[in-house]
């Protein structure tokens, strides 16, 4: 059996010899070209996502009470609903 140090020695050579190959050249390359690539993607991580899909649910909530209050308001007030004015019929089209 070979003494432990001899061991010891022999992986560390062999995690040189693994880690000076071109095989880790060519990770590391491709490691730092894909991560350029996914920060230029401007991609976000699915956490992030997951809270803004939140504060959409949250959003589109309030615009449906607000939405109901405005036609209870309305109906009490007894204002019928007008079209919204376009950008044709605004002064500043015209000029």
């Amino acid at each position: 059996m070979l003494p432990q140090k001899l061991i010891e020695e022999l992986t560390a050579r062999v995690g040189e010899v693994i880690a000076a190959s071109p095989a880790k050249d060519v990770e590391k390359n491709l490691r730092a070209a894909l991560t350029a690539l996914f920060a230029r993607l401007d991609l976000v991580t699915r956490e992030e996502f997951d809270v803004q899909a939140q504060v959409l649910a949250r959003t589109r909530e309030k615009l449906v009470e607000l939405e109901a209050r405005l036609s209870r308001l309305e109906a009490a007030a007894g204002m019928t609903e007008t079209p919204s004015p376009t950008a044709q019929d605004s002064p500043a089209a015209s000029s």
